[in-house]
């Protein structure tokens, strides 16, 4: 767990500007016309509207984007009552929570009303300003009178996160837990520690899975829940024993699961010895759990436990939920959360937690060796499927149920609209996958000794794109997988030192391509004992359609085996690359970016014609412009003169090709710029979205500054003019790049040549 300094905490929200939230205008606030259209008098218009039609909100205002965290401060984390004043950071940090993870707008509203009536009152108030109510931080028993009495008056969805949010969450993780130990929730005996909002709420999601609550005992700080207890509220009552027991020892005989919200060191470790084999412990009180992990864990070698710790494995944390269930409420305008909506989030999360884990979330927790079981039953917080995983099926299950006003028919579209509004434009690489996985296609890889590779080769497999052959020693493959939890079940490890008759067979076929050229049949027995050779000798013989390699050599000496196997396609004189940049403006294309260093005029009008045609390849019209530190003639020198002897090449042999050229980058790109000093330009109405490099320095320096500090993911290079699919990775590729590697490649394989990139 992060030691956190008190000074740090002070400087880090008292540094200007002070706190964690500022408004930001969306619209332009830079002239007259502009302020005359936000503010008096073209403000007058949109409210005009929406006086007609209420609905309308939606349409002109932020509404739909934005969440009230409303708060009275009396129960603040473990700091209890501190009152709505000293609650506001913590307010201010749940919005921020909203915006990151799912392109939410917070406002946090602290209340100082501590009756009921009054707070119930005032929040039913704010229903015109906002599109959703996170309650949060309100004491029991009230809030389960605020919640259920705002649910039935209002009609935006609001839910009190303090008890779903960890409902939810742990929901997930003991559907998970119990079905690594083989144990069905309709049977198991359960414990509870704290009768608080948390706790019953927990309790009452469990029961709508399947939990008996005969089968559960519970107790709060004044003893055992039983009916002869007198001073609860009736929401904790339904959860009274008729047991005859008295202390939590004896509830811990035979127990399967106990779960903990109440405080810290309220479980002794003896009593783990008590349950009922592979019990499931959920310690929830936080900050310090009711057993420590590393206490609870060595008592009993067989448990599976989760906290509310980020230092221990599965963490029950309310972040993996609520930015996710209001994303998806809001976006059908449901009029509530309704349980129906909460159980889609559970099974939601149940389900993500069993799929393979992107390399993103192990790069962001230091760990290779997550994967679905005991110490992995929920996702991490920063995974980010979980915004197109639990929004999706939130939304769904609102429609189901009859709450939506507004639902959604093209669900492809709208998980396209959930990346985008985190930054993440994954349409076309979604796209490509689809396609691979229609027709998966064997994908051999030439550097199978390598953690990075294994992993993408599980993920491809796993979600069917891609049919992996790994090349490499067998031994240390699978020692590799055995380390870092890896299946590679169904994938094909050749031993290439191990195939003698292949190798001379495939010596043979390159000795006959080759004798013309300086190679003997012996060099031909030699070059055959190299990945790279055999892999690309692979895909000549159709025993694979496709290759990867370039993990760990630099891009020359990885391409050059795979051209003189497998050579360029007819007509084409020399292979070039691309790099597709994935930007929040949508996708551009950047060529040549590592193969020609520095290309005559008529050699780049070769690059066009082979970048024309993959970028159409990824369904997109290219709209392309040749690159210089000149626009249209206004410096002289080598390198424009270059560029405009090539576009007036390019013109005349592509004429239906949308190119211009020779620009500056940033004229390319801005419309505005083009329509106001160019407007001769063809590229002037939507600028460009594809870029010729005049030579390899300017593009491998432009992609990389991109990818580093640009804020966009860049997938490639994908080279272009190869006669079969191969594909050279980057050096040092991330498994996510493998993944999109290999997706291009199946897809490009598909194509039997006839859109080969």
């Amino acid at each position: 767990m992060l030691k956190i300094n008190k000074q740090d905490a002070l400087n880090y929200h008292s540094q200007a500007p002070a706190g964690k939230l500022e408004v930001v205008p969306t619209k332009p606030m830079s002239t007259q016309l502009d302020l005359a259209l936000a503010y008096s008098p073209g403000v007058a218009e949109p409210c005009k509207e929406i006086a007609a039609n209420p609905d309308d909100v939606y349409k002109y205002t932020a509404k739909g984007n934005l969440v009230a965290v409303i708060t009275n401060g009396t129960a603040v984390l473990g700091l209890g009552n501190i009152g709505p004043a000293a609650s506001k950071p913590v307010m201010e940090g749940k919005g921020v929570l909203f915006k990151k993870f799912a392109g939410l707008d917070c406002f946090d509203i602290e209340i100082d009303a501590t009756d009921p009536d009054e707070f119930i009152r005032i929040v039913k108030s704010l229903e015109p300003t906002f599109g959703g109510i996170n309650l949060e931080d309100i004491k029991a028993p009230e809030c389960f009178r605020i919640e259920t009495e705002l649910r039935d008056k209002m009609n935006i969805p609001l839910m009190h996160d303090d008890q779903h949010g960890t409902a939810i969450i742990s929901s997930a993780a003991l559907l998970n837990a119990l079905e690594v130990v083989a144990k069905r929730i309709d049977q198991i005996k359960m414990v509870v520690s704290g009768a608080g909002a948390a706790a019953i709420s927990c309790l009452r999601l469990y029961v709508a899975l399947g939990l008996n609550k005969e089968n559960v005992v519970v107790f709060d700080k004044d003893g055992i829940i039983n009916l002869s207890r007198t001073d609860l509220d009736p929401l904790q009552m339904q959860f009274a024993t008729t047991r005859d027991i008295t202390t939590l020892e004896e509830a811990m005989h035979g127990a399967d699961v106990f779960l903990g919200l109440s405080a810290a060191k309220v479980l002794p470790a003896g009593l783990l010895l008590h349950m009922a084999d592979s019990p499931i412990v959920f310690a929830l009180a936080n900050p310090e759990p009711e057993i420590s992990y590393e206490l609870a864990t060595s008592t009993r070698g067989d448990l599976i436990m989760a906290t509310g710790r980020s230092d221990h494995p599965n963490q029950v944390n309310n972040v993996l939920g609520f930015p996710y269930i209001f994303r998806g409420a809001m976006d059908v305008r449901a009029t509530e959360i309704n349980e129906a909506m909460k159980l889609a989030a559970v099974h939601a999360l149940a389900q993500l937690s069993k799929e393979a884990v992107p390399e993103i979330v192990n790069k962001a927790y230091g760990d290779n060796t997550l994967a679905f079981g005991p110490t992995y039953l929920i996702p991490k917080p920063l995974d980010p499927r979980l915004i197109t995983t639990i929004s999706p099926a939130v939304a769904r299950a609102a429609m189901e149920s009859g709450v939506a006003r507004l639902p959604i028919s093209d669900w492809a579209a709208y998980e396209d609209q959930l990346r985008a509004r985190m930054g993440v434009n994954q349409k076309l690489m979604n796209r490509i996958t689809s396609a691979a996985r229609a027709n998966p296609k064997r994908v051999v890889f030439a550097e199978a000794d390598n953690y990075k590779i294994l992993k993408a080769a599980q993920i491809l497999r796993d979600e069917g794109i891609a049919i992996p052959i790994l090349l490499g020693p067998q031994e240390t493959i699978e020692t590799i997988a055995r380390a870092n939890s890896l299946d590679l079940e169904g994938c094909e490890i050749i031993n290439i030192l191990k195939q003698d008759e292949k190798r001379a067979e495939y010596a043979a076929i390159l000795y006959e391509k080759r004798q013309r050229r300086g190679m003997t049949l012996y060099e031909g027995r030699r070059l055959m004992r190299e990945r790279n050779y055999f892999a690309a000798m692979m895909v000549e013989t159709g025993e694979a359609d496709a290759c990867i390699t370039g993990l760990t050599k630099d891009y020359g000496k990885s391409i050059i085996p795979s051209l003189q196997v497998i050579g360029t396609e007819e007509g084409v004189r020399r292979v070039a690359s691309m790099y597709i940049i994935q930007h929040k403006k949508g996708p551009y294309f950047f060529a040549d970016t590592t193969v020609n260093i520095n290309p005559t005029a008529e050699e780049m009008v070769e690059i066009i014609g082979l970048t024309a045609r993959a970028v159409r390849f990824f369904d997109t019209e290219p709209r392309m412009a040749v690159i210089s530190y000149s626009n249209f003639g206004s410096n002289a020198g080598p390198l424009p003169e270059k560029t405009r002897r090539a576009t007036e090449l390019a013109k005349a042999r592509f004429p239906n090709l949308l190119i211009d050229g020779e620009m500056q980058a940033n004229v390319a790109l801005s419309p505005q710029l083009l329509q106001d000093h160019y407007g001769f330009s063809p590229l002037a109405e939507k600028g460009a979205n594809t870029l010729i490099f005049p030579n390899v320095e300017s593009g491998n320096i432009a992609y990389k500054v991109l990818q580093e500090i640009g804020g966009a993911e860049v997938i490639g290079p994908v080279l272009m003019g190869m006669r079969k699919p191969v594909h050279i990775l980057q050096l040092g590729a991330s498994v996510r790049e493998i993944v999109n590697m290999a997706s291009i490649a199946v897809v490009d394989a598909q194509q039997d040549g006839s859109m080969a990139l």
